[in-house]
C-alpha cells in the first residue's frame, strides 16, 4: 500500500502573534511544533506499515522551508519520505486554496491507497482542509476516525468519533480519513532514524510550477475568506479557591457574587 500522510508545522500556540493589517498569523520568529492531531494520523499510517509489509508512507506539508524540520522529524518517527509545497504562491492561503496546493502535490505523487490527515491544525481549528481536501481529489472522506478495525481488499473498516458514542464505517479505498487524538499514542523518534533523517532521507521540495498550478488559483490569492479582525484576547483576572465546609464555601461564594451584584 501507498500512505500519504497531510502534516503541517503550526506556531507553539503560547507564543502566537498576529498581523493586524493582513489578519494572518506571524510565523518569523515564533517556535514551531508537529500539528498534535497529524502525529495520531502520522501514527496512524506507521501502524499500518508495520502491519503490511511493504507499505510506504509519504508525509507532505505546505509551508516555508522551515517546514523542512518538521518532515526530518516525521522520517525520524519511521516514515520513508517527505514533500514539500514551498513558494511565495502559496503564501497567505485559506482552507480552500490550501487544500487544492495539497490536492496537488498528492496528485503529482500518485497512486495513493490511504491519506491519512489530522483533524484539525491548533492554529486554525476549522476542520476543513481533510473534507476539501477529499472533494478536490473526488476521493471519499471519513472525519473524526477514532480507530482502524480493518483493511479489506478495496476497501478499509473504521470508528469515526461521535459526540455519545461512535459509528463504525467501512469505506473505499482510496480515502482520506482525519483522524482524532484519542486514536492512538504517537511513537518517539529513534536514534537510527534521526541519523536516517539528517543525512539520507528523500525530501522532494516543490513550487507551483512543479505541481503544475496557476498561481492565481493558490495562496492569498486564490482565498475566499476574508478575516475582519483578529485579535488576543485579554489574559482572564486570577481566580480565587475557597476553602471551608460546603455550607460556608457556599456563603463565602454568595457573599462575593453580591458585592460584584451578580444576584
Amino acid at each position: 500500500m501507498k500512505i500519504v500522510v497531510c502534516a503541517k508545522q503550526v506556531p507553539d500556540t503560547n507564543e502566537v502573534k498576529i498581523d493586524q493589517q493582513k489578519g494572518t498569523l506571524i510565523r518569523e520568529g515564533v517556535p514551531s511544533i508537529l500539528n498534535p492531531d497529524d502525529a495520531n494520523a502520522l501514527e496512524a499510517a506507521l501502524c499500518v506499515k508495520d502491519e503490511y509489509p511493504g507499505t510506504t508512507v509519504s508525509v507532505i506539508s505546505m509551508g516555508p522551508a522551515q517546514a523542512l524540520i518538521m518532515l526530518r522529524e516525521c522520517i525520524a518517527m519511521g516514515a520513508d519520505d517527505g514533500y514539500l509545497l514551498s513558494s511565495r504562491a502559496f503564501g497567505g492561503a485559506d482552507t480552500c486554496a490550501t487544500s487544492t496546493t495539497i490536492a496537488a502535490g498528492i496528485e503529482k505523487i500518485g497512486d495513493v491507497d490511504i491519506i491519512f490527515a489530522g483533524r484539525q491544525a491548533i492554529d486554525g481549528d476549522t476542520a476543513q482542509v481533510g473534507p476539501q481536501l477529499a472533494m478536490r481529489l473526488g476521493l471519499p472522506v471519513v472525519t473524526y476516525v477514532q480507530k482502524v478495525r480493518e483493511i479489506k481488499d478495496g476497501s478499509i473498516v473504521v470508528e469515526r468519533q461521535l459526540e455519545d458514542g461512535y459509528e463504525v464505517v467501512e469505506v473505499t479505498r482510496p480515502c482520506v480519513l482525519t483522524c482524532v487524538k484519542e486514536l492512538n499514542e504517537p511513537r518517539y523518534m529513534t536514534v537510527s532514524r534521526i541519523l536516517y533523517a539528517c543525512d539520507e532521507a528523500d525530501i522532494k521540495i516543490w513550487n507551483e510550477k512543479d505541481v503544475d498550478l496557476d498561481p492565481s488559483k493558490c495562496g492569498l490569492a486564490a482565498s475566499p475568506t476574508n478575516v475582519q479582525r483578529s485579535f488576543t484576547p485579554p489574559p482572564k483576572g486570577k481566580g480565587e479557591m475557597l476553602t471551608g465546609s460546603i455550607s460556608e464555601m457556599a456563603a463565602a461564594l454568595v457573599s462575593r457574587l453580591s458585592e460584584k451584584h451578580v444576584i
